[in-house]
């Protein structure tokens, strides 16, 4: 990518969020941190949180070591003073060692892949960073029942549905631990839930997923 497609990119990732919606963002990735992704990451663990973009989910998990990737520079101005934060491309994270980490979190990422073999070669270097039985952690909207709504953001490239993403992380070497196909809304922009009481209720009442619920969660363990 060169600097002006750079300079694109960043310009539509501006535009995303106003300064009120990130502020609200951080109370609830808090909550689900808390409340959810929690059960899946060890206090002892390094956790990757790749395509951090506003660093809402590496600034709330608590773990050992945190480690921010992205293309562009947001994380510089949103991590924490505890993580690390690598501006580099996903395909090729040059500065984080092989077998290197507990889990790799990704959030409405793959679907900004510029083709199907971009999101393989980032699979492929997923597995790279990964310890042994590491886990791939995946938030994504689902295809299959935001369809409606999908495509109403420029960069969104390529449709996942949880049935597709299964496929392809079984064919790249992973194993399947765990996969909701409803899980939150579309985007904190929907109009429910919207604060982070209402997250904490919606978390607790697995029926409302199946309601609101657009995006699926997948965890995915490094094969051999």
């Amino acid at each position: 990518m060169n600097h002006k497609e750079l300079n694109e990119k960043n310009s539509i990732f501006d535009c995303l969020f106003t300064a009120q919606e990130i502020e609200k963002r951080k109370e609830l990735w808090k909550v689900l941190c808390d409340d959810f992704f929690s059960k899946f990451i060890n206090r002892a663990d390094t956790v990757v949180d790749l395509g951090a973009g506003y660093c809402e989910f590496i600034n709330n998990i608590k773990c050992r070591k945190k480690i921010a990737v992205d293309l562009n520079r947001h994380p510089k101005k949103y991590a924490n003073d505890d993580v690390e934060v690598i501006i580099s491309p996903a395909t090729t994270v040059a500065q984080i060692e092989d077998n290197f980490a507990d889990v790799v979190f990704t959030s409405n990422f793959w679907e900004h892949m510029r083709d199907r073999e971009e999101m393989k070669r980032t699979l492929i270097e997923v597995k790279r960073i990964l310890k042994p039985s590491g886990k791939l952690i995946i938030l994504q909207p689902n295809i299959r029942y935001s369809y409606k709504v999908y495509w109403d953001f420029f960069d969104h490239i390529i449709p996942l549905s949880h049935k597709s993403m299964e496929e392809i992380l079984r064919f790249m070497g992973f194993k399947i631990k765990y996969i909701q196909p409803k899980f939150l809304p579309y985007s904190t922009k929907s109009k429910w839930p919207q604060s982070a009481f209402l997250v904490k209720l919606y978390l607790k009442m697995p029926f409302l997923h199946y309601i609101f619920g657009k995006q699926m969660v997948i965890v995915a363990e490094k094969g051999d």
